[in-house]
């Protein structure tokens, strides 16, 4: 087992992705499956490689994730916030760059929960005058 360079905390919606940083050949492996088997989407492979490829990075660091809660989209987007926090750790001339195209914020938008005597949170039923 390879040292561990940097350990970060990311979230999205209800995901929470734990990561991993060690030195190696550009593996990354979420919740012990390899990228390509555990999104099956490339939007959300190429979601979660968008801060790898802003540094050129690519094959130089071996990511472990462990994720839970939430949907797919909410879990890449949890472990992009990882990815880039741990990169700024790694190198903080990354942080300038990270910054500017945005994936060092947290994206704190929550599904708002549903009212009673309504059936969504926003939607009313259809209103009778008669």
């Amino acid at each position: 087992m390879t040292k561990v360079i940097a350990q970060t905390i990311g979230r999205r919606k209800s995901a929470v992705a734990r990561l991993r940083v060690s030195s190696g050949k550009g593996e990354i492996f979420i919740n012990r499956r390899s990228m390509e088997n555990y999104f099956p989407r490339v939007a959300h492979r190429n979601l979660v490689l968008q801060p790898i490829r802003l540094v050129e990075s690519e094959g130089q660091y071996d990511f472990i994730v462990s994720v839970n809660g939430g949907g797919e989209t909410g879990q890449a987007g949890a472990i992009r916030l990882a990815i880039a926090r741990a990169l700024e750790k790694i190198d903080a001339d990354f942080r300038g760059v990270l910054k500017k195209a945005g994936f060092l914020t947290r994206d704190a938008r929550e599904v708002e929960r549903k009212k009673y005597g309504q059936p969504g949170a926003r939607k009313k039923f259809q209103f009778s005058k008669r």
